[in-house]
């Protein structure tokens, strides 16, 4: 009794207080200042020219910082039709990314998962392009579209096409150099998620007399989402920011020219820049606004 006594009564012991570690801090520093340096003042460099105005003094055009917002009213409404070409293209070839990438993501992650030697033979097919450069690529695709390369040559052979039909320059044309350019950025985070699938998951299913076709929708699917909102992502942004393909010079023309487009050419012919700054920004936002409702409305806002 006198030893319960004396245990109940005696103050509890205080845990010492935890030494505060520096060390992760410390290794954080290099990570901070790389994004501080590359990606935070840039953009703040951006913003403050987007807000610049125009003035034309002894050595010519002078940009000074007047906080002119006007240059966003301006920008969106000469460009609007750009604008929404670009994220029609990049919409559209998200979608045929998806369509063609998906299958082959399956073919690796599901169906070839017994047989290393031919899976590994499909996925250095999918990132053989990563081999060559972007440009000479899209020089080669301009080359086979031309209306003296073999493409044409087929399509008018079959009857498809009539004297004065042509492939480069067009819709077609650049929103298939969208496509083919980013297959792997669609195809690789998909395969990822499906390598790890359990295939349990499918056999169980199939015990419960589930239809191949309902299976893949209720079950394959649900558990590749990760991957389908990651290949998206890397498809749909940097696609909507493009200005190769739909350039002049590669599969594009001025009737297809894209916002990545007008960007380039005011800051590099034009020289204005306020407007290819403003048009950034403004690209910047919408991306990031139509980025964050999808990744809501497809329930993944873990990845955000």
């Amino acid at each position: 009794m006198a030893f319960a006594a004396f245990s109940t009564n005696a103050a509890p012991v205080e845990a010492a207080p935890k030494k505060r570690s520096w060390i992760a801090p410390f290794l954080l520093l290099p990570g901070l200042a790389y994004l501080s340096l590359f990606f935070l003042v840039p953009l703040i460099a951006l913003l403050l020219t987007s807000f610049q105005a125009t003035e034309f003094g002894p050595l010519g055009k002078e940009f000074v910082y007047a906080f002119q917002w006007e240059n966003y009213v301006q920008a969106i409404n000469e460009y609007m039709p750009h604008i929404g070409r670009s994220f029609f293209y990049s919409i559209t070839a998200t979608i045929f990314a998806l369509l063609i990438g998906y299958p082959l993501a399956y073919l690796m992650g599901v169906t070839l998962r017994d047989f290393p030697m031919w899976k590994s033979l499909v996925l250095m097919l999918v990132i053989a392009p990563f081999f060559f450069s972007f440009l000479l690529r899209a020089l080669a695709w301009k080359q086979l579209f031309a209306d003296s390369g073999p493409v044409v040559g087929v399509l008018n052979m079959l009857g498809l096409f009539g004297p004065g039909d042509y492939l480069n320059g067009t819709d077609f044309s650049v929103i298939f150099g969208l496509t083919y350019t980013f297959i792997p950025f669609m195809t690789l985070p998909i395969y990822t998620s499906l390598d790890r699938l359990d295939i349990r998951y499918l056999e169980a299913a199939g015990d419960l007399y589930g239809k191949p076709a309902t299976n893949f929708w209720k079950v394959t699917i649900p558990l590749s989402m990760p991957g389908i909102v990651s290949g998206t992502l890397l498809t749909f942004i940097p696609a909507s920011g493009d200005y190769i393909n739909a350039s002049n010079m590669f599969l594009g023309s001025p009737s297809t020219a894209m916002i990545g487009n007008v960007i380039e050419s005011n800051y590099l012919i034009t020289q204005n820049f306020p407007i290819a700054a403003a048009l950034s920004i403004a690209l910047m936002a919408v991306i990031l606004v139509a980025v964050s409702i999808y990744i809501r409305r497809s329930g993944t806002e873990d990845l955000l």
